[in-house]
């Protein structure tokens, strides 16, 4: 769905740059270009990349495992 309309900027780019690093709004509007024009889809741009950045866990490895 289109997050921000002037820049025609999606929550699956959202989701990107969240899984890409992006952590903060300003970075977002940076990279995107959503929120830059009036501002008003900036509250759920943040929202969307606060659930994506959670949901974003990086594998870790298991170690001191033995083979049973």
């Amino acid at each position: 769905m289109y997050v921000c309309i002037c820049n025609g900027v999606t929550d699956h780019q959202i989701r990107e740059a969240a899984q890409s690093g992006v952590a903060s709004v300003s970075e977002l509007t940076m990279r995107t270009g959503c929120g830059a024009t009036c501002g008003s889809c900036l509250d759920m741009a943040a929202d969307l990349l606060a659930r994506f950045s959670a949901t974003h866990d990086l594998p870790l490895p298991v170690l001191g495992l033995q083979a049973a």
